[in-house]
């Protein structure tokens, strides 16, 4: 992806975005880059398009949001930190940006959405980035996707009350989970490494996502 054929507005808007993420501490180029080529408009209804390069979540429908920008480099950065992705496990697709940013990043990407017009969605956007690295499955993302772990890295968009084992089993040796943890009255953004069969968390910082629900696979 690059900037080649954007107006003027938009790479305007657009640099404005960056230089907020590197004043809230994104400091790795390559997830700079990335977040500064891949067109986020095409991801928001044309209601709300003049928020497309806002720093904040924006709503897509179905009780959902696309995630602020500072969270979707935040979480991409600390999976980047352990070094180069081969395979990633996305819970949650939503409308595709957050996916869009990964794949840009890691030699393969599954991801897995329960709504199903979510899913088509995010389907036709990544489509429009002819991102040829992507898998996207319709289904439960609560139990994470076994058939293709482990993972180097799980990203994970919405939060649970605690931190799934079957998430943790899926993660490769000194694979990274970032996922958010918390109910209504207040959630943790963690990252998790697997270290052989132990579990190093870290607190990267306080977030608010929509909640991870179980065994909801809506058609």
């Amino acid at each position: 992806m690059n900037l080649d054929g954007i107006g003027v507005t938009s790479r305007r808007t657009r640099e404005r975005l960056i230089a907020q993420l590197r004043g809230k501490g994104i400091r790795n180029a390559n997830v700079l880059d990335v977040m500064r080529a891949t067109p986020r408009h095409i991801f928001i209804d044309e209601a709300f398009s003049h928020l497309s390069y806002e720093d904040i979540p924006v709503n897509i429908g179905y009780k959902q949001t696309i995630s602020q920008p500072y969270v979707v480099a935040r979480m991409t950065e600390a999976v980047l930190d352990a070094g180069p992705l081969q395979r990633v496990l996305e819970i949650g697709t939503g409308c595709g940006y957050q996916t869009a940013i990964i794949a840009a990043l890691a030699e393969e990407v599954y991801s897995i959405e329960r709504i199903r017009p979510l899913h088509d969605k995010a389907m036709a956007n990544l489509e429009t980035l002819e991102l040829k690295n992507v898998h996207l499955i319709h289904g439960d993302g609560s139990l994470g996707y076994p058939d293709k772990s482990p993972y180097d890295a799980i990203i994970v968009t919405a939060a649970p009350l605690g931190i799934p084992n079957e998430l943790l089993a899926q993660l490769a040796q000194n694979g990274r989970l970032v996922i958010p943890v918390g109910g209504t009255a207040g959630q943790e953004l963690r990252l998790i490494t697997r270290k052989k069969d132990q579990f190093v968390s870290r607190l990267l910082d306080h977030v608010r996502f929509v909640p991870l629900l179980k065994g909801q696979v809506k058609y």
